[in-house]
């Protein structure tokens, strides 16, 4: 057992774009957010600049993640896929050297499974409901859920003490004061996990009204020349897009920013419990999330797009050694990707590392700021969501941003020229010598890398395998508390379901503030 072994801080949140960190220059890549304790993390690191996901989609990437695979190897098809038992996971590697690990809050596992190699799950969506709490009374409104989401951005009047991420650093903090009564010499693997800055876009008053109505940006691309791309086109209809007019685009974008200083907010209330009590003294520290957010970018929103908006995201590793100064921090700016943070973790710790995995280690990018012989980095999104013929497949190779369909014309982007992505130059005059190499290039990493039509194949078969596996109790709300006596109990029933007792506190309580008699 590695008694000596450091221990991991996974901090893990839903859809935060890359671009959403004060650090960057507002002016260039970054927007005007505030996150002292993330910039705090990504300045004090090794910062991943360039590093994707493996499918832009909450439980997707989520299992790729945690099984160091891609999509089609980690079986990982959509929101109702599961993890297969017969794949070695992230925890359960943490677990067989010896370490106790722990889950908190939103994980999005589907079915009977759970756990995943985890071994304490003491809070969160344990029937696989996503952890997202409507808010109570709104809920998605009778817009229905794709258009209630921007239009009923804004406060949140959800008490603060009931959202879910106060609740994920309360119970986050009492397992580990636990672990260090029940066993202090033994390292742990902790993975807090955050719904925020993921819609609803609902946060405290005080960080919405920092942007609405004077702070909010506009998004810094326009539509570009791929907004009629067969695929384009079905995702501006499948998530109603177009239907969002410029202030609800606004509004909407201030309660992102908004929902993005709070996650920061609680983070830094975490890391300094964290510091108080000494257990980051030994412990490496991880950020990261799912997929990012377009946010209005290219007149799109939310996710599932091979855009950098949603499919590039933030990875900051931070060392013990990072933050006593004895490791600088470095900015790796080779493209990478989330399936490499499983080896990464274990070339760290010395746990390890199960075989199979696509994903690299990168500890010594970690330690020594190198840049990696990392390869192509892949994106996919392998069901038909948004068509026919609209499975596609990504690939980011130095400079170059290529994009395959099953049955729709291909993209090509040269993101040192054209870093808002604007320009498809497949085809296009302009194209220069070297577009049109790096093109032919790609085409054949994809070509033989991937057959879609065996990929549909196997996604109908895993659906079949894994039809044993759904979860034979109530779903619940959202979220959950497991018990110390084992019993799982719902969270979120009484705040949806509330009786009224008044809607007038005036008339029902004598020193309610403003009476008057």
């Amino acid at each position: 057992m590695p008694s000596e072994g450091p221990n991991v801080l996974f901090l893990l949140s839903d859809e935060h774009s890359y671009r959403y960190f004060s650090y960057l220059d507002p002016d260039g890549e970054g927007e005007p957010v505030h996150t002292p304790a993330l910039d705090a993390i990504a300045t004090r690191s090794a910062n991943f600049r360039q590093t994707y996901c493996q499918m832009p989609l909450c439980t997707p990437s989520r299992m790729c993640m945690l099984t160091g695979r891609d999509q089609r190897r980690a079986a990982a098809w959509e929101n109702g896929s599961l993890l297969s038992p017969d794949i070695p996971t992230l925890p359960g590697a943490f677990v067989d050297a010896g370490y106790e690990t722990c889950l908190t809050g939103k994980m999005h596992f589907g079915g009977d499974r759970q756990f995943c190699g985890f071994q304490h799950r003491p809070y969160g969506d344990l029937t696989g409901l996503a952890g997202h709490q409507d808010e109570p009374v709104l809920g998605r409104t009778e817009h229905g859920s794709m258009r209630g989401r921007t239009l009923t951005a804004g406060p949140t009047i959800t008490p603060e003490s009931r959202l879910q991420e106060q609740i994920v650093v309360r119970e986050s903090m009492a397992w580990l004061r636990d672990r260090q009564h029940v066993a202090p010499e033994q390292p742990w693997f902790l993975c807090a996990s955050f719904s925020r800055p993921h819609f609803p876009l609902h946060a405290p008053r005080r960080h919405f009204e920092r942007y609405w109505p004077e702070g909010v940006t506009r998004p810094k691309m326009g539509p570009g020349d791929t907004h009629e791309h067969p695929m384009t086109r079905g995702m501006r209809a499948g998530f109603r897009s177009d239907e969002i007019g410029d202030e609800e685009m606004l509004k909407a974008r201030a309660a992102y920013f908004g929902c993005v200083d709070y996650l920061d907010e609680i983070l830094g209330d975490f890391t300094a419990m964290l510091e108080r009590d000494g257990l980051l003294e030994n412990t490496i520290v991880v950020y990261t999330t799912d997929h990012g957010e377009l946010a209005g970018e290219h007149g799109l929103w939310w996710k599932n797009s091979w855009h950098e908006g949603c499919a590039r995201v933030p990875w900051f590793v931070q060392t013990p050694e990072h933050r006593r100064g004895e490791v600088a921090p470095s900015d790796v700016e080779t493209p990478v990707s989330l399936a490499d943070l499983f080896p990464t973790l274990c070339g760290l710790t010395g746990v390890t590392a199960p075989g199979g995995m696509d994903g690299i280690d990168l500890s010594d990018s970690v330690r020594g700021g190198d840049e990696p012989d990392r390869g192509p980095v892949m994106c996919d999104a392998l069901i038909p969501r948004w068509g026919e013929g609209t499975q596609f497949r990504m690939v980011r190779d130095g400079a170059w941003k290529y994009v395959a369909f099953r049955d729709a014309p291909p993209i090509l982007i040269d993101l040192a020229n054209d870093p808002h992505e604007q320009h498809n130059l497949v085809g296009a005059p302009e194209a220069s010598e070297d577009a049109h190499a790096a093109e032919r290039r790609l085409a054949a990493v994809v070509a033989e890398s991937l057959d879609f039509d065996a990929a549909d194949e196997e996604r109908l078969r895993d659906e079949e395998d894994l039809e044993s596996h759904t979860l034979a109790i109530p779903l619940g709300r959202r979220n959950a508390y497991m018990l110390s006596d084992g019993r799982v109990i719902d969270e979120d029933g009484g705040l949806h379901d509330a009786k009224l007792l008044t809607d007038d506190p005036a008339s029902a309580f004598a020193d309610f503030p403003g009476r008057r008699d």
